[in-house]
């Protein structure tokens, strides 16, 4: 297959590396560095510069450098208000309400300028090699949704890539760590970057490497730290000298870029020095900030955002059932893992020093070289089992989420289930793709919706609907759904409608224990409502073939209470749907032998011994206001 390299595309920083028979090696850009910064400079006319040529071009052309692009890929604008808060480079909406790069001459995509840092990297391999290289391996975050690790995989394609495989950062990162170690091993895998925070819990049993759960927050990073410690710095400005520094953007640039600088110092020193001469003017003329700042200063700034890696860490370990004591190595990944008060915070959460043996800033495009000799069969014999970090199923008809891939599901995976039509000589459902943990439907996160037509006429309840979901290896969900009976198939690759908002997932795990109660009690509501609507077509249809063996005063009473029991299921009203079943099974005993026999003449109808089964049920989609009913996957008990 020829040389795969690993890339690590990064929010800040980029690093490529290849795995040969000597082992994972990082390669060194033209500037002499492991590491690239993730920066593109677009000049007005001329070649765009990526790297550290661009970034120092930051602080005279701010509106022409873009930087932490990473953070928009698949990314819709109405998403992005707290993504664009300290952007410089002029951002706008596409057609499709995509965010986009707007300079003067042309506007151009994330997946374009990503494209930019790529072919970089590429570049740099080739000259290290020797040799024209078109195979990769590219790392995303563990919380990357399916738009953003499509948008990774157009990127890899626009730089002239083939993206062989999309994997998750810390999965990288302990395959890099782990490969050749011939023992069991719990490791926690703590990558935090540029733009993001995961958490992913890993069994390493020689060389079978299975993620057990992951967590994460798709918007906290050392982007957030600079964001954090340059406010504070402006405001400093502001009650020392007066003048917002923010009106002007070179300024305003040249604080950002302080602010990172005064990080990186102050991960290794106890104080550290402010200096910014010229930064703002008033009327006398221009002004000067210096000021020296100490470490306990800034992790009082940065507080609030690191104590938010706790969260997500609790919950990796309550989802893979394990305690801080069974972790028995923890890998920090990511070069805002330096500092000092977040290697604090890991120690207390999993009771244990973070591992220092491998590099922060490498080890994540090493993991990837690795996976990339795994695929060409370089290195054999070694598993790697990943997971899906939430759960994804489809909405029934009466608003309940069928889980059909439950959350931390190893992938890729496969799951198929049958479902039905809620109504006489129905000719299409509408599949409703929802991402969550919440059994009420409509409270999970939309992914998708499309239609199955050329369904074969039929009455309720015959019909055989195959949905089936599908999660490749680079976690990009693809479902399908086709009638049996006509072979009429619809297929789609999930495309989400909108990127994950920070602390999304958190909240949605959060909020799936909050509403626990309330979420079993629709389902029971949703239940007896199923059982109710099969219980009323069985009477129904017992009533028309021996209403004439029924006493009239009775079959006029059953009548009655079978049209309460539907007004009630119609208005989906719990109390009256109990009160109406419970009046038809008073008459189903009354007449226990004249229904067993039409029930066993039902059976027969099936075949030999054979049950109707009755199964979910899918919307119509033509009446969203006012949904039908479902159906349920077993026969009533009390019939």
């Amino acid at each position: 297959m020829g040389t795969v390299i690993g890339i690590d595309l990064g929010t800040t920083n980029s690093v490529v590396a290849i795995c040969e028979e000597s082992g994972s090696e990082v390669i060194i850009n033209p500037e002499g560095s492991k590491t690239t910064p993730s920066v593109v400079f677009f000049p007005p006319d001329g070649e765009c510069v990526v790297g550290d040529l661009a970034k120092r071009q930051e602080i005279i052309n701010p509106e022409r450098t873009v930087r932490s692009i990473k953070r928009f890929m698949g990314c819709r604008w109405q998403e992005s208000e707290a993504k664009r808060e300290g952007i410089t480079y002029p951002l706008k909406p596409n057609e499709a309400g995509m965010v986009t790069v707007a300079f003067r001459e042309g506007v151009l995509t994330p997946e374009e300028v990503c494209a930019k840092i790529l072919r970089s990297l590429r570049k740099a391999a080739e000259s290290r090699l020797g040799r024209k290289i078109d195979q990769a391996v590219i790392t995303v975050p563990a919380y990357f949704n399916d738009t953003q690790r499509q948008a990774t995989k157009d990127a890899g394609a626009l730089a002239g890539l083939t993206v062989l495989r999309i994997i998750n950062e810390p999965t990288a990162a302990a395959l890099a760590y782990g490969l050749g170690h011939e023992r069991h091993e719990t490791v926690a895998v703590f990558d935090l970057g540029g733009g993001t925070f995961d958490i992913s819990l890993l069994e390493i049993d020689h060389d079978v490497f299975e993620v057990r759960s992951t967590a994460g927050d798709n918007f906290l990073g050392g982007d957030n730290f600079d964001a954090a410690l340059a406010n504070w710095i402006i405001g400093e400005i502001e009650r020392e000298v007066g003048v917002d520094p923010r009106t002007d953007s070179q300024s305003h640039q040249r604080i950002r870029d302080a602010a990172e600088k005064i990080k990186c110092e102050l991960s290794s020193l106890e104080k550290t020095e402010i200096n910014l001469p010229f930064i703002v003017s008033d009327k006398t003329g221009p002004k000067h900030f210096v000021r020296t700042i100490i470490r306990e200063e800034f992790e009082a700034i940065i507080e609030p955002l690191a104590r938010r890696i706790i969260p997500p860490c609790k919950q990796a370990l309550r989802d893979a059932n394990l305690i801080p004591a069974d972790i028995d190595s923890v890998i920090l990944v990511g070069g805002s893992t330096r500092i000092p008060m977040v290697q604090r915070l890991v120690t207390q959460i999993f009771g244990r020093e973070p591992l220092h043996t491998v590099n922060p800033d490498e080890v994540v495009a090493m993991g990837a070289a690795v996976q990339g000799s795994i695929l060409t069969g370089d290195i054999q014999e070694v598993l790697l089992l990943d997971v899906t970090p939430l759960s994804l199923g489809i909405e029934l008809e009466g608003g309940l989420f069928k889980v059909l891939i439950p959350r931390n599901s190893s992938i890729p995976t496969t799951a198929s289930r049958t479902f039905t039509t809620m109504r006489d000589n129905q000719r299409a459902v509408t599949v409703h793709v929802l991402q969550g943990e919440r059994k009420v439907a409509m409270e999970n996160r939309s992914l998708a919706k499309f239609r199955l037509t050329g369904i074969r006429p039929a009455p309720r309840d015959v019909p055989e609907i195959e949905v089936t979901f599908h999660i490749d290896a680079n976690g990009i969900l693809s479902v399908s759904a086709e009638d049996l009976s006509t072979a009429a198939r619809q297929e789609i690759t999930v495309e989400s409608i909108a990127a994950l908002a920070p602390d999304e997932i958190e909240r949605m795990i959060l909020e799936s224990k909050t509403h626990s109660i309330e979420d079993e009690e629709f389902a029971k509501r949703y239940e007896a409502r199923q059982n109710a609507d099969v219980l009323r077509d069985k009477f129904d249809h017992f009533l028309t073939l021996h209403g004439d063996e029924i006493d009239d005063r009775d079959k006029k009473e059953m009548r009655e209470a079978l049209e309460q029991l539907e007004a009630s299921i119609d208005a989906n009203d719990p109390i009256g749907i109990e009160d109406g079943r419970q009046t038809v099974m008073a008459y189903i005993r009354q007449y226990a032998d004249l229904f067993y026999i039409h029930s066993m003449a039902t059976q027969a109808e099936g075949g030999e011994g054979k049950k109707k089964t009755h199964h979910d049920g899918l919307p119509t989609g033509d009446s969203p206001s006012a949904p039908g009913e479902p159906g349920t996957e077993s026969d009533d008990e009390d019939e």
